[in-house]
């Protein structure tokens, strides 16, 4: 009879699966419904945009940032940047002046008071009719505003979210986030066709300058009020969408503390955010984001932390084990792994759960890859995140659960200056 902890684990692992499941099947009722645009396309009408950049110390990042912007393939009459030095304290400010000669953008500076501040004064200097933001340490693909824009063609269209991608992964652990990036534009195309999309990232997300009149500014929502904007909208019945094939390229954590800080924020704004609007939860007017997407993101973090403990159980009754046989026959090579027990890293229950979701996730990341124009075969960088992510994940997970219980935030400001090399 298995127990209670085994239990547990079989629930967790259950529903991961069902979560998997039901993308796939998603994913094939409505794949003909993916636009992947490869040419340059014409719009009949193009409406004003504003994108704001808030900026702290991005001095490494940003000029090519504002180049890419420049070089969008968009009427110059149609579309105006606000550069927004956010306090910072290297060389930022010197990029945005030499920026403001320019007559699309428009430069100013203020006091450190965090991302969604500067966001806010951009978007309080604009009266375009879409409104976006760009990291300072990201780069957008020349037809991505023109593409997204077409989506807008649907009034009830309020918002439409990009799809990230690593800019030029140079390690293993970059490598390991491009197919994590990729997995993203798989899930959140599904997330859309679900109308359940639970974030609209910073990296490029557009939206009706409605949304703000009506809904208000951006919050600061526990450093993460790209999660929070969007939790609003659901609220308030408004419509995100996923562009596909809007490619914005982002300049991803370089290194084990940088990722770390990243992912703690972001899981901690998950939860916090999740605890802030928990009147979504399994109401039927909010649809698939109140049943499915912030469900199966708890189910996902608990599930993750779940197997996580049972690997470590089963990677500890091994060594147990193999201690027992050296006391007892002393360690002679060959012996040893003749008559070591492998149990629990070959045909165990526990084991066959594992290769059904980790066959799910590398499916995922392949439909990803080739939704991005990649291919649709797994390649080396699917090992890299299964590496990284098994390991790494749960030492987040558990920290943000920690910190969320004791309101422990996670700083914005201090995630910009470490960890990014371009």
């Amino acid at each position: 009879m298995p127990s209670i902890t085994e239990l547990i684990i079989y629930i967790f692992s259950f529903l991961a699966l069902y979560i998997q499941v039901f993308l796939l099947v998603t994913f094939l009722e409505r794949r003909k419904d993916i636009i992947i645009r490869k040419k340059p396309i014409t719009l009949s009408r193009y409406p004003s945009v504003t994108v704001v950049v808030p900026c702290y110390n991005e001095e490494n990042t940003l000029y090519k940032t504002v180049r890419s912007l420049l070089a969008l393939d968009y009427p110059k009459s149609k579309l105006k940047i606000i550069l927004v030095d956010d306090g910072s304290t290297d060389g930022t400010w010197s990029i945005i002046r030499r920026f403001m000669k320019h007559a699309q953008i428009e430069g100013v500076q203020k006091e450190n008071g965090g991302k969604h501040t500067a966001m806010n004064l951009g978007i309080t200097m604009s009266s375009s009719e879409l409104i976006g933001g760009l990291d300072a340490d990201s780069f957008v693909h020349p037809e991505a505003l023109k593409r997204i824009a077409t989506y807008f063609d649907n009034p009830e269209t309020m918002a439409v979210a990009p799809s990230i991608l690593v800019h030029e992964p140079k390690n293993m652990l970059q490598w390991a986030q491009k197919a994590e990036y990729d997995m993203a534009i798989y899930t959140k195309k599904m997330l859309g066709f679900l109308k359940a999309i639970h974030v609209t990232p910073g990296p490029f997300s557009i939206f009706r300058k409605k949304v703000f009149d009506d809904l208000g500014l951006y919050r600061k929502a526990h450093n993460t009020e790209d999660q929070e904007i969007a939790l609003r909208m659901h609220k308030h019945g408004y419509q995100i969408e996923h562009c596909p094939d809007a490619y914005v390229y982002t300049v991803s954590p370089f290194n084990v503390p940088a990722l770390y800080k990243q992912r703690l924020r972001w899981t901690y704004g998950f939860i916090k955010n999740g605890a802030d609007y928990r009147e979504l939860l399994f109401r039927k007017k909010y649809g698939n984001l109140a049943f499915f997407t912030l469900p199966s993101g708890a189910i996902s973090l608990l599930s993750v932390t779940a197997l996580a403990v049972l690997l470590l159980e089963s990677l500890f009754v091994f060594v147990k084990h193999a201690v027992i046989q050296i006391q007892a026959v002393g360690f002679h090579m060959p012996q040893f792994f003749a008559h070591t027990n492998w149990f629990y890293f070959t045909l165990s229950t526990n084991m066959i759960i594992f290769a059904l979701l980790y066959s799910f996730v590398i499916l995922s990341l392949s439909i990803g890859s080739s939704m991005r124009g990649g291919k649709l075969m797994p390649s080396i960088e699917v090992v890299y995140f299964i590496f990284v992510y098994t390991f790494l994940s749960p030492v987040w997970f558990i920290k943000a659960m920690y910190n969320a219980t004791l309101s422990k935030e996670s700083s914005w400001t201090n995630e910009r200056q470490m960890g990014r090399v371009l």
